[in-house]
């Protein structure tokens, strides 16, 4: 085994130092976009829709390959966040204020920005419709559209988050209110959710709960605090060798876990919630609580479930290894809002660019494309302050690792990548279409060790 050392501070560590350096070096500083619709063509070779990760990953992308002036994408929000690094802020490790730019910062230069939102696809006829009455054709479409939250499935909320002591890492408008809850934790149930739905980065709902754990021993709130992971799944977590990892910490720090049970209901005036046991529907149980942070249940977005890109519960049905829509050759989906049977994270949409970018470059060249999609994914667990387990697996669940190194323990050197260097990678190599993920880092680190 490698002593983890000699991977931070090896001559393979140092020449992918050298290659990020090199990377942004190219890349030069950031542009500020100023496109807005009003500037808007009607036609464009390439129209991306959304400019969360995947969307503007694509539109860099597509700017080398066909040029800025051909390349679109529709957004309608003014400012774009690094999601991933809301369960830090959540418990008070990171400033809200450090986790967004202006979507004109993050829009390639020369890229159409057309600041609408889309309200109809129609790729029979090649155009999208947008909310303020405009009709724009396309050659190519890569849809980008995410994932939708639905805090309203739960009966009293998004209205509940009025109230003190119930937060929420995935939302803009209540994940610094997980860190006030926290701050303002006395005695009592701290409660964490899992809905009955896909949602984005699954590991995030039971993150939060290690580091409010970690967060009560440090401040001597330990003894008074009984911890309560509510999920609607069978298990902890969807590969054995992650999932045994986290059982032991589970049993080492004492904390509650209860599978098959949905959130339905927050009576935030009593501090209740009510959950249903999904093994006996119909049955429910009222929990008190002094803290909760709620996993909201999440779909397709709207805009999706009804349009014929759509499979029958709403994703855009692409081909798992090219992501090539298996109904519209022209038609291309990434992120949260493909059916892709892996999970939704920032390092999957990482991982599916390159492969996306390969595809569509063969499809230009009425080529069949090669390159396949394995499912590659990763969830760094964030298991305390300043430790993670570096979950990376594929399609079949089963362990992709980078390091060599055993990432189901927990490491610094993981949460210093989680916490400092993964941001630093988005922002200035992901966002620019320089990054499709450490497969390459993979094979440098195995080809050495072989």
């Amino acid at each position: 085994m490698v002593p983890l050392v000699a991977v931070v501070s090896g001559p393979r560590a140092q020449l992918f130092a050298c290659l990020f350096r090199l990377g942004t070096q190219q890349i030069g500083p950031l542009q500020l976009h100023t496109g807005a619709s009003h500037a808007a063509r009607n036609h464009y070779e390439v129209l991306v829709l959304g400019g969360g990760s995947g969307g503007i990953t694509m539109a860099a992308r597509m700017k080398r390959k066909v040029g800025a002036e051909k390349v679109a994408v529709v957004e309608p929000s003014e400012r774009h966040f690094y999601q991933p690094i809301w369960t830090l802020v959540g418990a008070g490790a990171k400033q809200l204020s450090s986790s967004g730019r202006p979507t004109a910062s993050v829009i390639p230069s020369g890229v159409e920005w057309i600041k609408a939102r889309v309200v109809e696809l129609n790729p029979d006829k090649n155009c999208i419709h947008t909310d303020n009455g405009k009709e724009i054709s396309y050659r190519y479409l890569i849809i980008a559209l995410g994932i939708q939250l639905d805090y309203e499935k739960i009966k009293g909320l998004p209205e509940g988050f009025a109230h003190p002591k119930i937060g929420s890492n995935y939302s803009v408008k209540t994940v610094e209110k997980t860190w006030k809850a926290l701050q303002d934790f006395k005695e009592g149930n701290a409660i964490f959710t899992f809905p009955n739905t896909p949602v984005k980065c699954a590991g995030a709902p039971q993150k939060i709960m290690y580091l409010s754990e970690a967060y009560f021993r440090k401040t001597g709130k330990r003894s008074k605090a009984n911890i309560i992971f509510n999920t609607s799944l069978g298990a902890i977590f969807g590969v054995k060798k992650y999932a045994d990892a986290l059982q032991d910490i589970i049993r080492e720090r004492n904390l509650t876990v209860n599978y098959k049970q949905n959130l339905v209901e927050v009576r935030a005036d009593k501090q209740e919630a009510v959950f249903e046991n999904l093994d006996k529907p119909g049955e429910t149980q009222v929990i008190s609580y002094e803290m909760l942070h709620v996993t909201p249940p999440m779909s397709p977005p709207d805009v999706l479930k009804t349009s014929s890109v759509a499979d029958a519960a709403g994703w855009v049905d692409v081909d798992k290894e090219t992501l090539q829509h298996k109904r519209y050759p022209n038609v291309f989906g990434i992120g949260d809002c493909t059916n892709l049977p892996t999970s939704k994270t920032a390092a999957a949409v990482a991982a599916q660019s390159g492969i996306l970018d390969k595809t569509i470059s063969l499809i230009m060249k009425n080529q069949t494309p090669t390159k396949k999609y394995d499912g590659y994914t990763s969830c760094p667990l964030v298991t305390d302050y300043n430790r993670v387990i570096l979950a990376e697996f594929d399609y079949k669940a089963e362990p992709l690792e980078t390091f060599p190194v055993d990432q189901s323990k927990e490491r610094l050197s993981m949460y210093l990548m989680k916490a400092d260097l993964m941001p630093l990678l988005y922002w200035n190599m992901m966002l620019r279409g320089y990054w499709g993920g450490p497969a390459f880092l993979r094979k440098l680190f195995h080809l050495g060790m072989s």
